[in-house]
């Protein structure tokens, strides 16, 4: 049976570097971004990755069944029993969706979520740092787009905190700290889960 993590936070929240630091410490979790899976279906210029990108360059969501569909596969896929999917869910209805999906099957257990905390401010300052760092840029690192991005963030977020702790699946972290300090805590918080 896979274990499965999610992470969320604002545009910025340093969400994908902390799974990615976590996955990197132990042989049996592994660590997918929807984010980058789509950049790599965008990349390979495929039919699906066209359909992604009319979304993505604008700040969207990608549709639902997209969505689902390359998630599912990933963590079938994954070639440890932990599975750290980072940027999910985004929306209630991805949350429904993938809710749906777990209760259907016995393949996959959903953990926890963990939610990186920051301000509008603080994700805002690191998206426009990083397209200001040119190893590091991206189409969708310009204020408009950001602006949007936070708004698909944060309009569905009370409802997805509200599902997630109801079901006592919730876990906040300040990512406002530094990179260190949040990863050793995010790390501590999964290793004791999966014992």
């Amino acid at each position: 049976m896979k274990k499965l993590f999610l992470i969320i936070g604002a545009p910025g929240s340093g969400k994908t570097t902390d799974a990615q630091m976590i996955a990197q410490k132990h042989e049996n979790i592994t660590h997918y971004s929807t984010g980058d899976m789509f950049r790599a279906e965008i990349q390979s210029a495929s039919k699906r990755g066209e359909i992604i990108n009319s979304y993505v360059s604008k700040g969207n969501l990608v549709p639902i069944d997209i969505v689902i569909e390359t998630i599912i596969n990933a963590i079938k896929q994954a070639p440890s029993s932990i599975v750290i999917i980072d940027g999910y869910p985004r929306s209630q209805e991805q949350m429904i969706e993938l809710d749906k999906y777990l209760l259907r099957q016995q393949e996959v257990i959903l953990v926890n979520v963990i939610e990186v905390k920051v301000s509008k401010e603080i994700a805002c300052q690191r998206v426009l740092g990083r397209a200001a760092d040119a190893k590091i840029v991206r189409a969708d690192d310009n204020v408009k787009v950001f602006n949007n991005r936070m708004k698909l963030f944060t309009d569905p977020l009370l409802e997805i905190q509200e599902f997630y702790t109801s079901r006592n699946l919730l876990k906040q972290i300040d990512g406002e700290r530094s990179i260190d300090v949040i990863v050793n805590e995010m790390n501590l918080f999964i290793q004791a889960q999966i014992q």
